[in-house]
């Protein structure tokens, strides 16, 4: 079934989320971290000798910093594209939080009812299942703002409850 007006491009809202703000450690000292590992890993690998027989495990050392430094990047940064998001669209909600995570996906006619807070939207599907989608990690509250508007117009067109609170965010 379609929905009137879902070929049109603005149907489609996506909102970048900045990095995570709640992991137990930050992006920043992440990095900071990660190339600290990489300069150690250099410094075994210029000052071996040779004659240890534990070069292989520099080299290994070395590219373990490597792998560890490419997923902090590509996990909190958009250098390759926007990884994670929201995206809200006539048919579906997406909240993806990373390349390596999965997507939350939820269909629109399976909802029921949604509360919109500052930060969260709590969607309340028809087999009275509750969907939690976090949205501390929006990053302007204009975006939040237009997240709340779409979901506003989705629920006038296809008939579920919409609640909202209107706590300030900070």
């Amino acid at each position: 079934m379609a929905v009137p007006g879902s070929s049109n491009a603005r149907s489609t809202l996506i909102v970048q989320l900045s990095p995570t703000k709640s992991a137990k450690i930050s992006f920043t000292v992440q990095i900071i971290l990660t190339l600290f590992w990489l300069a150690w890993s250099v410094m075994l690998l210029v000052t071996d000798s040779g004659d240890s027989g534990q070069g292989y495990l520099y080299y290994v050392f070395f590219g373990l910093a490597l792998v560890f430094f490419t997923y902090v990047v590509l996990q909190n940064t958009s250098i390759f594209g926007v990884q994670s998001y929201i995206e809200v669209t006539p048919q579906y909600i997406v909240q993806k939080y990373g390349v390596f995570r999965t997507k939350h996906i939820i269909s629109i006619p399976d909802i029921a009812a949604v509360h919109v807070s500052p930060y969260a939207l709590r969607i309340t599907l028809k087999d009275e299942s509750k969907v939690y989608m976090d949205l501390k990690q929006v990053r302007k509250k204009r975006d939040l703002e237009k997240i709340r508007n779409k979901i506003k117009d989705i629920a006038a067109v296809n008939g579920f409850a919409l609640s909202e609170s209107t706590a300030n965010r900070p």
